[in-house]
């Protein structure tokens, strides 16, 4: 007589669109390619993704680590995830009983023989650090979200870039007022923009990184800066209306915003007095770097000893944002490396190249225990800047494999790209 045939429960990974921030860090970061989206949502293929974890630690949000057991033939399809506005409740029937991937004959309680161990931070899936650096801060991350998001006061908005560029960078301050709101540098906020997409629902929130350390844009005031970029074209260059962007680069003193986060958990900045930063950045990428260089001259005077040093792109000086305050601060305090790909009259230069033609200094940095590397800006130069730092480290006599794989695992190197 044959016995009952067995229902199968999976374990389903979702992300959780009340709390994603349509960073995209997800879809990036997964080596199966088990993650898609659309205008709505970013969401989880299930007949693909083998629990891997690659992509829990890099989220900024804590969205990504959500999981409901199903019934696998009851699994929740790509089209009805990108649906949705909120998870599914999970059904008490099925709770604990759940498990990732297929079901393997032989295999006690139908765990997988084929979902690999979790990924552990030195691992080739990520090419970064998803641990912070060991004296970092303690973070506060998603204490507002967007059903109950923290109103902001705006107290400041100016451009930062010259005028007769068509790029157009906003510095942007916002009050918080009495209402907590603690945040370290490396950090990032959700903007939500008032009104409704296309299809009738409310805007998403947008990410943007802090520009200013974590005492306050004005010392010792509860408020922040951000560096924000007026989007006018997508990457077709097609005339685009960038709905945040526009938003804040309007803002008037006096507005108020809706914001959500903090995010973030390990792109932070070390605490120890000794430890040095090489900071590569272009463009808006130079938010957290200003917030850490701002930080670290405040406690100049305090023992904060380390070295910085800069490498910093855009397409013209006039396009830099910070470019008078940055060439302002002291040459002992930190050692700054500009480069300008659109120059009239001449040969483009990008941070790859400043990069080069101080091999001698980052390789010197590179050999130092306490030096901690923090990218970010365009996701085109991620592969130039590992592969300037690749050369000039094997020129160095040093094993840059090894170098990289033990940074990663150490807090030590850290990307942020878009």
């Amino acid at each position: 007589m044959n016995g009952p045939v067995p229902v199968e429960v999976l374990k389903q990974h979702l992300i959780d669109p009340e709390i994603c921030i349509r960073c995209n860090t997800c879809e990036e970061t997964c080596p199966v390619d088990a993650i898609t989206h659309d205008e709505n949502n970013y969401v989880v293929r299930a007949d693909t993704c083998n629990g891997c974890m690659a992509c829990i630690s890099p989220c900024p949000t804590g969205a990504i680590d959500n999981w409901r057991d199903v019934l696998k033939v009851d699994a929740y399809a790509v089209d009805d995830q990108l649906t949705w506005d909120e998870l599914p409740v999970q059904d008490d029937a099925l709770a604990g009983q759940g498990t990732i991937g297929e079901a393997a004959p032989g295999v006690a309680g139908g765990a997988s023989a084929d979902v690999p161990e979790p990924v552990i931070a030195g691992s080739d899936f990520v090419r970064g650090s998803v641990v912070p650096p060991w004296s970092a801060a303690k973070p506060y991350v998603n204490l507002y979200n967007h059903k109950a998001p923290v109103q902001a006061t705006v107290v400041g908005n100016y451009r930062l870039t010259d005028a007769s560029t068509e790029s157009d960078i906003h510095h942007i301050v916002l009050d918080f007022g009495k209402q907590p709101f603690p945040v370290l540098e490396g950090q990032s906020i959700g903007i939500i923009p008032p009104g409704t997409s296309s299809d009738g629902r409310a805007h998403h929130a947008r990410q943007y990184s802090i520009a200013s350390p974590r005492d306050g844009e004005r010392p010792g005031y509860n408020n922040l800066a951000l560096t924000v970029k007026r989007v006018t074209k997508d990457h077709q260059e097609q005339a685009v209306g960038g709905v945040c962007s526009n938003y804040l680069c309007d803002l008037k003193k006096g507005d108020v915003v809706n914001v959500m986060g903090p995010f973030g958990s390990t792109f932070l900045m070390p605490n120890h007095a000794d430890s040095h930063l090489l900071m590569i950045c272009t463009g808006t990428g130079a938010a957290p770097m200003r917030a850490m260089t701002e930080y670290r001259r405040r406690r100049r005077l305090k023992g904060a000893t380390g070295k910085l040093m800069l490498f910093f792109g855009a397409r013209t000086q006039g396009e830099l944002p910070y470019f008078g305050p940055l060439l302002n601060l002291p040459k002992d305090f930190i050692d700054t490396n500009l480069a300008f790909s659109r120059t009239p009259g001449q040969a483009k230069r990008y941070v790859q190249d400043a990069m080069r033609e101080r091999a001698a200094d980052v390789a010197a940095l590179l050999r130092h225990d306490h030096t901690y590397i923090y990218v970010c800006g365009l996701k085109g130069m991620e592969d130039g800047v590992l592969q300037v730092l690749q050369t000039i480290a094997g020129d160095a006599g040093l094993d840059w494999q090894a170098l990289w794989q033990r940074m990663k695992t150490e807090g030590r190197l850290h990307l942020e790209t878009y």
